[in-house]
């Protein structure tokens, strides 16, 4: 049982991250506090389409991170309720014509080599794994490893899975971090007063960047924005997630500007859901009908039925970007007792476990579940 305001490590952020870095911190018998300035799942979490991708992703050390995630996604899956709505659903990368292709078989290749199951679909056969497919498309990579999640439903049950050795404080921002005389962490200091440990998980997101900040230390996290609609509930149409062969070179891109490329889901309650967008823009939520329109109308494009389906909703969400697209993960040696977890941009729902299992062996000073040499959160240089 947790006495008041002193535990093992302190995670700060409630989304998925954080949650599975409680989660797993837990499952190992330490004693976790959870603060979140605001809801569960109420920032990137709360604002993601679930996905837990291998197929977008370049071989190297996120991949490799994608690989252990989507193993222990697995493992949660039979773990947890099931209204975190797991699906191993698998994805359809599509390509319009020949050179795509081309451009497609090479990625897949390169991926098979890392472990990821590509299975090459002919022009003909598309229609036998999503009948609602547009004509005239060239062909396309069958990723049956690829599966969802309900992401905020996920991180509730996360925390809550850590039982008694988790305690969840909501509503509270971490305003200043405390240390010792040699500058070692101690804890945090909120509002509502001071919480005490000797480790401290920054999970906070896109504002992990602010997080390192209170700590005197620079991590280059910015926000990029994204845009997701919302369909009316239908039939299951959309059986996988699809999408175009763009978005893969949308999602390594460090470029500012607007970019978009359909991705199309169906869920199990129904509605569809379409993006994706990207845009550096700062925080700004300002609703933008131009990436809107962009965004029904690729959509369109791949699922001529979609045409005349209603849009419920839409809503914009920031991802966590860092300069090198890897993610900040593990001791900040700069202040000692301070890790990182933050820094995933779209992709942290479906690198959480293993992000957390990280976390919680070095807490524990057990093996990292693999090389973790790649995310270490100080490789960034100082700004001028």
């Amino acid at each position: 049982m947790l006495t008041r305001n002193t535990a093992d490590v302190i995670v700060v952020g409630a989304g998925v991250i954080g949650a599975a870095c409680a989660y797993y911190a837990a499952r190992s018998g330490l004693r976790v506090t959870v603060l979140d300035r605001g809801p569960v799942a109420g920032g990137t979490t709360g604002a993601g389409e679930g996905n837990l991708l291998l197929s977008d992703k370049e071989p190297g050390p996120e991949l490799e991170l994608a690989l252990l995630s989507n193993e222990l996604w697995r493992e949660l899956a039979e773990e947890l309720p099931p209204e975190i709505e797991y699906e191993s659903k698998g994805g359809l990368v599509v390509a319009s014509d020949e050179a795509g292709m081309c451009a497609l078989r090479d990625f897949a290749a390169r991926q098979r080599k890392a472990g990821v199951t590509a299975d090459e679909v002919g022009a003909d056969h598309l229609h036998d794994l999503e009948p609602h497919l547009a004509d005239g498309l060239a062909g396309g990579f069958h990723y049956p490893q690829d599966a969802q999640v309900m992401p905020a439903l996920a991180a509730a049950h996360l925390l809550r899975a850590g039982g008694e050795r988790v305690r969840l404080r909501l509503g509270e921002e971490v305003t200043g971090l405390l240390t010792g005389s040699s500058g070692e962490i101690r804890g945090v200091r909120t509002a509502s007063g001071e919480h005490h440990a000797p480790y401290v998980v920054n999970a906070a997101g896109t504002w992990g960047g602010e997080v390192a900040r209170l700590a005197g230390v620079e991590l280059p996290v910015r926000p990029r924005r994204g845009f997701v609609l919302v369909t009316e509930p239908l039939p299951r149409v959309v059986r996988r997630k699809v999408y175009a062969a763009d978005y893969v070179a949308d999602v390594a891109s460090g470029s500012a500007a607007l970019q978009s490329s359909a991705v199309v889901e169906g869920t199990p309650a129904g509605p569809v859901l379409i993006g994706a967008s990207r845009e550096r823009v700062g925080f700004d939520r300002t609703l933008s009908v131009e990436v809107l329109r962009r965004l029904a109308a690729q959509a369109t494009a791949l699922f001529p039925v979609l045409a005349g389906v209603r849009a419920m909703r839409t809503y914009a969400g920031f991802r966590p970007y860092l300069p090198d697209h890897l993610p900040a993960i593990g001791s900040d040696p700069r202040i000692p007792g301070l890790l990182h977890a933050c820094g995933h941009e779209g992709a942290g729902i479906g690198l959480a476990p293993a992000t957390g299992l990280a976390v919680a062996r070095t807490l524990t000073g057990g093996e990292p579940p693999l090389d973790m040499a790649p995310f270490r959160p100080e490789r960034f240089p100082p700004t001028a």
